[in-house]
């Protein structure tokens, strides 16, 4: 599926622990205008449901575990974000949702704009209807 890809992060450590840098043009494609990270999630408890029109973002689970379905308006695959040593890149006009939120997950998000509410796709079938060019 285009816009979507695994990023594979180079973990550094020794026998005080691990370390993982994130850089814009090494394993981060794009300019970092925002970080945040979700947690205290409670179970069973979906979050997401949106899409950007002009955000890039990736996705790190750095502690615990979710899956992240995604849906570029054709086809859509799920995605298990297990370990902190991979990202997942989710690119403009990708539909997401995140679940299955294991205890004591932490999901971080790194993102390529500041947060602007307008952006925001929220409605599905809006979404369909744009990408399927009648929007």
């Amino acid at each position: 599926m285009n816009n979507i890809k695994l990023i594979e992060l180079i973990s550094h450590g020794d026998n005080r622990g691990s370390l993982i840098a994130l850089e814009k043009e090494h394993n981060v494609p794009f300019d970092i205008k925002r970080v945040y990270y979700i947690y205290d999630t409670k179970r069973g408890v979906p979050r997401g449901f949106h899409a950007h029109e002009d955000l890039e973002q990736m996705l790190i689970c750095v502690s615990g575990s979710c899956k992240i379905k995604v849906d570029n308006g054709k086809e859509q695959e799920v995605y298990e974000l297990n370990t902190p040593e991979q990202a997942l890149y989710i690119g403009k006009m990708i539909w997401r949702e995140m679940y299955d939120f294991s205890q004591g997950c932490v999901l971080m998000v790194i993102a390529s704009q500041y947060y602007n509410p307008k952006e925001y796709i929220r409605d599905y079938n809006k979404f369909i209807e744009i990408v399927n060019g009648g929007g």
